[in-house]
């Protein structure tokens, strides 16, 4: 006889006839409570259904950010089909191929999840989840070639919810401010937190520094997430004004954050906490608890419960646990209990803290010596003339690789490439100083944030 998987009660339905009147979701000019939200979602569902929606069928969502994209994602779960969020700044081309490779029954845009948004009312749809089935398709970056097709189950998911909530705690009060991209990993998972945790989602169309402050400042916004680049843009926005006491956790991921800004944002009373996280584990592997922010500054943390992380002889992160996904699609499935390798390179301290340095990729070896390009990036940020840099490896004859960066300067600021070099050398070890610079109005990131290191390998 087959063995059945843990399953539970549809997430957002137990939530509902939980605590209905609990505010759910704001977005644009919508606020909905649980119960409202369940019935659109049921609405949004028997829509789907009658297009022809099937349990098990992969359905593309590449839609902006909005209160339609939240009905589609529970609407999609209740009717156990598999979720493929798909990033709207994607050329025609990877569109199609993704569209593709993925195997999509159909794809809901902006239009179509607008419509599902304001579906007539329907029956109650009743499903339950089985913690092995597939959630979502969650592709990569595709900072290697072409990106992969992670699949995150629902126990993925939710393992990722409650050892969250496990490390940063839950209060009275709390709301969660959404301003990363849906379509990844890190706003995805805001959304299913939201239910699991029985607390309102406030979905933001895009990042605006100014939109983002006030949220904080005026509408209740306990918990954010953010990129180093967006937390850049919200201190410079706000200028002299601390945050305030009810702001309880900037999460900030995306990669290694540069000690200047989480020094500068401490000076605001900031309650920054660094996580570092991936598509494969539905969002955080290790996040530093709130009482480390300040005596672990540039530290990731420690694992969440649950989950196990070593590093090996040559520096890379590796991972295993209740949210690491269970492979790609149309690849062989992870050896369940397997290490996952992430990429990445870090180190633990003696007190067992996480420090990312850099993607193995990205790492420079210059005459033998390993370059890490998130170290020199920090230190040319530390110059006061420096809004944004990124650094990579170039040919060199002699060394193999030497050290360049491309900088963007802030407004009304000036500074050379000499003085930009002399300034590391005071810093930096001769090895990873860089030996040539450029100057350009804008660096290359991409949807949630992220330097993209690759575009900058033209000089």
């Amino acid at each position: 006889m087959a063995r059945l998987g843990l399953t539970v009660p549809d997430w957002l339905r137990q939530r509902a006839d939980t605590t209905p009147g609990r505010l759910a979701l704001v977005a644009e000019t919508r606020r909905f409570t649980f119960k409202e939200l369940d019935q659109r979602v049921d609405a949004a569902a028997s829509a789907l259904r009658e297009r022809g929606t099937l349990s098990g069928q992969h359905v593309g969502i590449r839609a902006s950010n909005g209160a339609g994209f939240v009905v589609a994602v529970h609407a999609l779960m209740r009717l156990g089909a598999v979720l493929v969020p798909i990033n709207i700044r994607l050329t025609a081309p990877e569109i199609e191929w993704q569209t593709h490779d993925a195997e999509l029954s159909m794809t809901l845009d902006d239009a179509a999840v607008r419509d599902l948004l304001d579906g007539p009312p329907a029956a109650r749809t009743n499903r339950q989840f089985e913690f092995a089935q597939p959630h979502s398709i969650v592709y990569t970056s595709g900072t290697t070639g072409r990106p992969k097709g992670a699949v995150l189950t629902y126990g993925n998911h939710w393992s990722s919810a409650t050892a969250s909530a496990l490390n940063l705690g839950l209060v009275p009060g709390d709301s969660w401010l959404a301003c990363l991209p849906l379509f990844h990993v890190g706003g995805l998972s805001i959304l299913l937190r939201s239910v699991v945790y029985g607390i309102p989602a406030v979905v933001h169309t895009r990042f605006e520094p100014g939109h983002v402050n006030q949220a904080i400042d005026t509408g209740g916004v306990t918990l954010v997430s953010l990129v180093s680049t967006m937390l850049s843009r919200l201190l410079d926005e706000r200028g002299d004004r601390p945050f305030p006491a009810s702001l309880r956790v900037v999460l900030l991921g995306g990669g290694p954050a540069p000690l200047p800004l989480l020094e500068r944002a401490l000076r605001a009373q900031a309650p920054v906490v660094q996580t570092y996280g991936l598509t494969e584990t539905a969002s955080q592997v290790v996040t530093l608890a709130p009482e480390d922010a300040i005596r672990k500054v540039g530290s990731a943390g420690k694992p969440l419960m649950g989950t196990q992380l070593r590093i090996e002889s040559d520096g890379e992160i590796c991972v295993r646990g209740p949210t690491v996904s269970p492979g790609y699609l149309h690849q062989a499935p992870r050896v369940p209990g397997a290490w996952l390798r992430t990429g990445d390179m870090g180190y633990l301290d003696t007190e067992g803290y996480l420090y990312v340095l850099d993607r193995r990729h990205d790492l420079i070896v210059s005459g033998g010596e390993n370059v890490y390009p998130s170290e020199v990036e920090a230190a040319l940020l530390a110059h006061p003339a420096v809004d944004e840099a990124g650094v990579v490896g170039l040919p060199d004859p002699e060394w193999g690789r030497t050290v360049a960066a491309v900088v963007k300067l802030h407004p009304a600021q000036s500074a050379t490439a000499a003085e930009l070099i002399a300034f590391c050398r005071e810093r930096l070890a001769a090895y990873k100083v860089p030996r040539r610079v450029e100057f350009k109005d804008s660096l290359p990131h991409n949807a949630a944030g992220k330097l993209m290191r690759r575009e900058l390998r033209v000089f």
